[in-house]
């Protein structure tokens, strides 16, 4: 049941200021600061929703009539022009002021950006006397994400055995926290690893020609607990989607990321050859996409094949009239797609110094596994399980933990690579309410 939160406000409409060119709102992170015009309006100061998108991740997408969804680091907040109810998940909050739109643009309340959404975003802080809205690392609020890998809670077992995947693994089996140094990282990231299908749905099944038999489900397990654990061992914090046989839905494998304020999202899969080519069993190698819109008929292949399980489910995470078309329209337009594309790049290339199949290269699809992370958000095809080869490959210790290094060694290059852009960028700019660097 939707809860109705009329809790009293931090700040009311008569004690917000005059908008105007000489009243604007200051947005900053570590390293960026900028200032957000505000708009006049009979209810008190407006600004455009997607004005804080050079400091917090912010994607404001039109749904259908009034609909607009507001996403600020992965959270979603729903509004309508004319209503004073904005919704986040099962709770609504009452708004000051009714959103509205201009010159195409969506305009929303002062009161939403700097009282709501702080509540709901865990990394972002209002400071009233500065008249700041303030951003922390990904996911933290005054460093807690810090203190709190460095103190573990009761509920996180003890470290076991290097290159266990369980290493640092809290009694739901969810989450790694790490302990280990960061090496050049200057803050604390959490990645999630996603294994492919699950219960019901066992995904392929190979090789074709004999040999002994696989089942994606189990090898998408195993191989993203080595990575995993890779990871852990570079200082990353990990949560998987899955850490036993059972089936999780397409569309709360991302937001499981977006509830952990996760970094990075990878999904592990295992290809199948089409069968009727003209040798599908030979068909191998690995390849690694990204969220777009399919442009060769393999990817579209290989999409359809992936989005299958969601004839598993029994309900589906997306709304009526939220069709994949939009949502993947929507999702070219943020930073996302450049920073997925890179990260695709790296894992890829990375993969190729051990891998003895073909390097089918970085390909981009409409996977609906990876539609709902608001992050940079990759899947990655290991190999052909339809192929003996990559079969046996996919299914040696010993060559998996050389896969999961290599995928590690990508996400940690990518995350050096952020914070090295993140860091030589100007300490401060301006910013009148237009879209802002990307």
């Amino acid at each position: 049941m939707i809860r109705l939160l009329l809790a009293a406000l931090q700040i009311s409409t008569a004690a917000l200021p005059a908008a105007g060119p000489d009243r604007a709102l200051v947005v900053k992170d570590a390293s960026r600061s900028v200032s957000v015009a505000l708009v006049d309006s009979p209810d008190g100061p407006m600004l455009r929703a997607d004005a804080l998108r050079p400091v917090v991740p912010v994607t404001v997408s039109h749904l259908m009539g009034a609909r607009w969804m507001v996403i600020v680091s992965g959270t979603a907040i729903e509004v309508e022009t004319g209503s004073r109810l904005a919704r986040v998940g099962e709770e609504s909050y009452q708004l000051a002021a009714p959103p509205m739109v201009r010159k195409g643009a969506l305009l929303v309340p002062l009161q939403l950006v700097v009282e709501i959404v702080p509540r709901v975003v865990n990394n972002l802080i209002w400071d009233p006397e500065r008249f700041e809205l303030r951003a922390f690392s990904s996911g933290t609020k005054f460093g807690d994400r810090e203190s709190a890998a460095v103190a573990p809670t009761s509920r996180t077992k003890s470290v076991v055995q290097a290159g266990d995947a369980r290493r640092g693994q809290n009694d739901d089996g969810s989450l790694v926290s790490s302990r280990a140094g960061l090496g050049p990282l200057h803050s604390r990231k959490l990645v999630v690893v996603d294994a492919g299908h699950g219960g019901p749905d066992g995904g392929m099944h190979g090789p074709i020609g004999g040999g002994p038999q696989i089942a994606e489900k189990m090898v998408t397990l195993a191989v993203a607990k080595r990575v995993g654990s890779a990871l852990g061992r570079r200082g990353i914090d990990v949560k998987y989607t899955r850490t036993t046989d059972t089936l999780i839905a397409l569309s709360d494998r991302g937001r499981i990321a977006n509830d952990a304020h996760a970094d990075l999202f990878v999904s592990i899969h295992v290809n199948a050859a089409n069968p009727n080519w003209k040798d599908p069993g030979a068909s191998r190698g690995f390849e690694t996409y990204f969220l777009a819109e399919a442009k060769t008929e393999d990817a579209r292949r290989v999409e359809e094949m992936e989005n299958e399980v969601v004839k598993f489910e029994t309900r589906s995470g997306a709304r009526a009239g939220d069709p994949l078309s939009f949502v993947l329209n929507d999702m070219a337009q943020n930073e996302h797609l450049r920073e997925s594309n890179e990260l695709a790049e790296l894992i890829q290339r990375r993969i190729g110094r051990v891998h003895p199949g073909a390097n089918r290269g970085v390909k981009q699809a409409g996977f609906r596994v990876l539609v709902t992370a608001f992050m940079p958000a990759v899947l990655v095809e290991i190999g052909f399980g339809t192929n003996p080869a990559d079969a046996a490959y996919m299914t040696d210790p010993a060559r998996v933990d050389e896969l999961s290094a290599a995928v590690a060694d990508a996400v940690v290059e990518y995350l050096q690579r952020y914070e090295r852009r993140v860091s030589s960028l100007p300490t401060s700019s301006s910013s009148s309410g237009g879209l802002g660097p990307r």
